[in-house]
């Protein structure tokens, strides 16, 4: 049972992902670490996180801007070991709390004005890339400041959900060699892997359909839901 959920879970994300072309763990994490517990779960929410971007990279190659891309994605690649000793000194109770914390700051992220004005040009960009390669190998939710940078210096909205899928790849590349392969079956992995790309699929057929405003009201909904049951959990561990 629970991998039918997590299966669920993952084909949500990715077709959330492909329409909005942001979100996959936003949707994943609150699933994906109740089923699987705060180490594994994002270890698997980061691995799915690369085959989601690479799936979806040749459908949008065409829109990449490369050269603002790598200056988002060279800052991260130096904060990428700080997240992940963050997370092998943190205990459980305080690993759900660290996620559902960032899974907060996610959601309120583009409701904070100054956090986009703050982050424009080159300094931003190098602030907004070493937050994000730092969040992504410690919850894999490095979309907030992503999107801050973007909103910040006005990047077309196109060209930005072509762009971030490279960001998100090499982010999720430099996280799964940090934290390693799931334990996990293999043969649950690789339906993990399968649904995702499915989701891609279905979720790229949808896009002439649903809306990029409804995929994300859906994102959020199941996002704040996520969330909170992720904080409720880590309260009760911390207490009990």
């Amino acid at each position: 049972m629970t991998l039918v959920f997590a299966l669920l879970a993952a084909f949500i994300a990715a077709v959330i992902q492909r329409i909005t072309g942001l979100g996959f763990v936003l949707v994943l994490v609150g699933p994906i670490v109740l089923l699987y517990g705060p180490l594994e779960g994002i270890t698997i929410g980061v691995l799915l996180a690369l085959i989601a971007s690479l799936a979806a990279i040749p459908l949008v190659w065409r829109q990449v801007e490369w050269k603002r891309a790598w200056w988002l994605i060279w800052p991260g690649l130096i904060a990428a070991p700080f997240g992940a000793m963050l997370v092998n000194a943190l205990p459980e109770a305080a690993l759900l709390l660290l996620i559902a914390a960032m899974a907060y700051f996610a959601l309120v992220a583009g409701w904070i004005p100054l956090l986009a004005a703050s982050l424009q040009g080159k300094t931003g960009a190098v602030v907004a890339g070493s937050a994000a390669g730092f969040m992504h190998v410690a919850s894999g939710l490095s979309g907030p400041p992503l999107a801050a940078y973007a909103v910040g210096n006005k990047w077309e909205q196109r060209n930005f959900a072509a762009s971030v899928q490279v960001i998100f790849a090499v982010f999720s590349v430099v996280s799964v060699l940090l934290r390693g392969l799931p334990t996990s079956p293999v043969g649950d992995v690789w339906s993990l892997i399968g649904a995702t790309v499915l989701g891609i699929i279905i979720g790229t057929l949808l896009t002439r359909f649903v809306s990029p405003r409804i995929a994300r009201l859906g994102m959020l909904s199941i996002a704040w839901v996520g969330a909170t049951v992720v904080l409720a959990r880590g309260i009760l561990a911390l207490v009990f």
